[in-house]
């Protein structure tokens, strides 16, 4: 017979031995429900970035029986910056004026002394110098693009347009958005109804969007023909205007994406310290010093991350110079997507591959920097 001792070891050997299986099965849990999501989604992501890849370095052709890819190397990245594709990517340069070259010097000497700043300063290191290089090479080589395209004789190429769209986009989404977002928070009638009202424009396609201000932006026969005609303008031709169509398509950009920014920075400004706010107001402090020493310090951060996201969704803009232009006049709205667009539907697989790697480059430099530079730096960190 067993004894009681005997029986109690072998629960004890049982319990344990459940304990350790429990244990292991614990520590296996991520890699058996994490680990093939992961996997999947890695292998949508690496195998279009790998095969997109290799159709920039080829040339695709149709011919019997299917197509036929050779291999290129490097011609069709050439193409877009000394090549055939030069006027549609980089843009037509004209001889360089006395204001382009005090561009560039003022951009060179502003970047000489924020390297000599970080130099001098004890927080420098190998990783950091480099990522400053890499900022710095793509700053300089933009702004030696710009000052080379724009003004008479020059024409803006795809990637000065993107910036374009990118930059002014971006600065007006952010600032109405906070402003409209700090207006919000003040004790006005009609508050929660506004806040409603900033937030539709958010739920439109944007297909939908680019159509609307079409129609808007028509000074013969849309809706607001007739204002401009009470206002004694007339029809103003903005389709065939390089600039006017520009900002157009950024106004209906930002148009669609202010709800985002008003929605981020009103839930960072009620969530601002009130006992801050009001300690700032009974020293006598005005409404523009509580913002500025208060309030703008807690939402920062918050900020900082929303410009950030919009930043990255901002590159990839398509849907309205698309729709509202077609790209035109010629090519001047002209998107880095779009001219992906347009490369892949003329069959040029091989070109539409290098401008959408171009536009990956592009977007992850200006996306790192400002993270490094600016998002860290609003969140405290060593930059």
């Amino acid at each position: 017979m067993n004894t009681p001792s005997h029986t109690s070891s072998v629960a004890a050997s049982e319990r344990g031995s459940r304990a350790r299986v429990a244990n292991w099965l614990d520590r296996q849990a991520p890699f058996v429900f994490v680990l093939p999501t992961v996997l999947l989604i890695l292998a949508f992501s690496i195998f279009p970035l790998v095969t997109s890849a290799y159709l920039s370095l080829t040339r695709f052709e149709l011919g019997e029986g299917g197509y036929q890819l050779t291999f290129t190397g490097l011609r069709n990245y050439v193409r877009l910056f000394s090549g055939s594709q030069q006027y549609h990517f980089t843009g037509v340069f004209r001889a360089p004026g006395i204001i382009s070259i005090a561009t560039i010097v003022i951009a060179w000497l502003a970047v000489l002394v924020w390297f000599y700043r970080y130099l001098a300063s004890e927080r420098r290191s190998i990783m950091g110098t480099l990522g400053r290089l890499i900022a710095a090479a793509a700053f300089l080589a933009l702004v030696w693009l710009a000052a080379n395209t724009l003004g008479r004789g020059g024409a803006l190429g795809s990637l000065m347009v993107t910036i374009f769209y990118v930059v002014l986009g971006v600065a007006l989404q952010f600032l109405i958005g906070l402003g409209l977002a700090y207006l919000c928070t003040l004790p006005l009638e009609g508050g929660r109804f506004f806040r409603l009202l900033f937030f539709l424009p958010l739920m439109v396609t944007p297909v939908g969007i680019a159509y609307m201000f079409r129609m808007m932006a028509d000074t013969s026969v849309g809706p607001l023909a007739p204002v401009w005609s009470w206002l004694g303008l007339g029809q103003i031709a903005w389709a065939a205007d390089p600039w006017l169509a520009r900002l157009v398509v950024v106004i209906g950009d930002t148009w669609q994406w202010v709800p985002f920014m008003f929605l981020v920075m009103l839930a960072a400004l009620e969530g601002t310290s009130r006992e801050q706010i009001e300690a700032a107001q009974l020293d006598g402090a005005s409404a523009w010093r509580v913002f500025r020493d208060v309030t703008w310090p807690s939402i920062a951060p918050v900020a900082a991350s929303a410009v950030l996201i919009r930043l990255i969704e901002a590159f990839k803009i398509v849907d309205l110079p698309n729709v509202l232009t077609n790209g035109g006049p010629g090519i001047a709205t002209e998107s880095m997507t779009l001219h992906a667009f347009i490369e892949w539907r003329a069959l040029n697989l091989g070109g539409a591959s290098a401008v959408a790697y171009m536009l990956f480059f592009v977007s992850t430099i200006a996306c790192v920097s400002f993270f490094q530079f600016v998002v860290r730096r609003a969140r405290g960190d060593q930059a």
